[in-house]
């Protein structure tokens, strides 16, 4: 038994020396340490996947976008992966300088094809304001945008007009000069009730007109309407006889939408930013009981004037958003495809739902889950609008126009649905 027990030992001894002897061969093998460095690395990466999809991070790459830049009389288009306008503008080392204007502005997130950015250069401005004078550069689109531009406040009732150099020599400007006409503060006293305002008027007449204020026989005004307005004075009118009540009322900020094909469609640019305005309203009241039973509306005075705000809305369809037409949508209901396409897929046609970036091969087409611009579930529905459907965006459109038609009547009410919910 000791005889058996010490062969066996010594065979496991003499295996072991043969395994050793192998393995030190291999090690000195030409192609020894490339494989092994080859296995290390591969082990690496797998601990390294793994961690990260614990923490939820993705290891896909993010989707490109084709971004258009006209700037410097050049025009210069790029692949991005850039989340904003700024981003992208400062890796590309593109400079902006004081007064350049950049539409859309520099936070505007890039989420589509064919983005477009223009960058607007600044050109000398000489502002005159009363016996001031002050030199600036900029882009901006109106004299008032360009007054805020070079640091100066301006109030509603100031009027700003641009004219161009008509003397360099004299003016000591190459591009535009802007003259501000300043109102004054004044306090407006209607019946007891006390309003700030401002005025161009020179006389407390003209400006009683100016503010479209009638005088009745029984109205009194002071001071004289012939007395010429100061700065900071108090104008009353009180009407006699009657029992008047006034209120100050807010008035909506007017916006002005202008068309500009510069930019993409589903972009927009502030190119004047407005201000509400304010209004007192004086009614006659009829008093019965200690309590207001009737009450008219006798006169409105305005006592801020409002001042637009002016915004240029992106009106250009190049590249993929161009298939809206070809599908057949109407030129009203581009918005509201547009915000639902960008929120489902960001106008990916080969995206499938969850994945976060835009595949070149439809590889993914026959996944159970969303796929494509609207996110078809499945996306094989589409295939009742063509062969193409994994492919083909305008295939895909006309899908989904008939979808928003069939389960919401509209794209409008489609829209409002998403609105609300989140999902369509």
């Amino acid at each position: 038994m000791r005889k058996k027990l010490y062969r066996i030992r010594r065979q496991i001894a003499s295996g072991h020396k043969r395994h050793i002897r192998r393995l030190r061969l291999l090690s000195h093998h030409p192609v020894a340490i490339p494989i092994g460095v080859f296995c290390f690395l591969i082990l690496a990466s797998g601990i390294l996947w793994l961690w990260l999809a614990s923490r939820g991070a993705s290891l896909t790459p993010p989707q490109t976008d084709i971004v258009i830049i006209s700037y410097d009389h050049q025009t210069r288009t790029v692949p991005s992966h850039e989340p904003t306008v700024g981003i992208l503008l400062a890796k590309l080392q593109i400079a902006i300088n004081p007064g350049d204007v950049v539409e859309p502005s520099l936070e505007t997130p890039i989420h589509q094809d064919d983005f477009r950015i223009n960058i607007y250069r600044a050109s000398p401005v000489k502002i005159i304001d009363g016996d001031a004078a002050t030199f600036s550069y900029s882009a901006a689109a109106t004299p008032r945008s360009m007054v805020k531009q070079a640091g100066l406040t301006v109030y509603p009732e100031d009027a700003l007009a641009a004219r161009p150099v008509d003397n360099f020599l004299q003016e000591r400007a190459l591009a535009n000069v802007v003259v501000i006409d300043r109102s004054v503060p004044v306090t407006l006293s209607i019946n007891g009730f006390a309003a700030s305002t401002r005025t161009r008027a020179k006389t407390v007449g003209q400006f009683l007109v100016e503010k479209s204020i009638k005088l009745e026989k029984n109205t009194t005004v002071s001071p004289a309407a012939t007395a010429p307005i100061t700065a900071n004075e108090t104008i009353s009118v009180l009407r006699d006889g009657t029992r008047l009540q006034s209120v100050e009322q807010d008035l909506a900020m007017p916006v002005q939408y202008v068309d500009d094909n510069s930019l993409a469609y589903g972009t927009s640019a502030l190119r004047q930013a407005g201000s509400a305005g304010k209004q007192v309203l004086t009614y006659q009241v009829t008093v019965q009981g200690g309590k207001v039973v009737k009450s008219v509306l006798v006169q409105t005075v305005m006592v801020s004037d409002p001042v637009t705000q002016i915004v240029a809305r992106g009106t250009n369809l190049s590249g993929i958003k161009g298939d809206m037409a070809l599908a057949g949508i109407a030129s009203g209901d581009y918005q509201y495809a547009d915000y639902i396409i960008s929120h489902e897929s960001g106008w990916c046609p080969t995206k499938a739902q969850g994945e976060h970036y835009c595949p070149v091969t439809p590889d993914n087409q026959y996944t159970p889950n969303g796929y494509g611009l609207c996110q078809a579930t499945p996306g094989t529905k589409m295939a009742s609008t063509g062969a193409d459907w994994a492919t083909n965006p305008i295939t895909q459109l006309r899908w989904c126009a008939g979808y928003a038609a069939a389960h919401y009547g509209s794209w409008a009410a489609a829209y409002q649905h998403w609105i609300t919910y989140h999902w369509w």
